[in-house]
């Protein structure tokens, strides 16, 4: 049996830290006001998954890339969502060091 997607929690865990109602959520992202919050929530439930342009506003609106929604190991997660914050050149030396530790760990 597949396990379901991640995109439940991490999408309830996004919308909580940013303080945001599922309501308040939908609405920003543009999904009608009358549905807004009972859509967020049948996604926090996995009772249906977005879109990826849904996925895409929801997580623009929440400052986070669409890929946070996806990784299924939590320190990936949080990798991805600190990574989004970075500045581009934080970003570009960050990836050096990560190129650089992954090149040890191949040898």
């Amino acid at each position: 049996m597949e396990k379901a997607p991640p995109i439940a929690k991490r999408l309830k865990q996004a919308r909580l830290q940013a303080g945001l109602s599922q309501k308040q959520l939908g609405i920003r992202a543009g999904i009608d006001p009358f549905s807004a919050s009972p859509r967020v929530n049948q996604y926090e439930r996995s009772k249906h998954t977005p879109d990826f342009g849904t996925a895409e506003r929801l997580t623009r609106v929440l400052g986070l890339p669409a890929a946070f929604l996806y990784a299924k190991e939590d320190d990936l997660a949080e990798l991805i969502a600190l990574f989004e914050r970075l500045p581009a050149a934080g970003r570009r030396k960050l990836l050096a060091q990560i190129r650089r530790s992954a090149g040890k760990h191949n040898k």
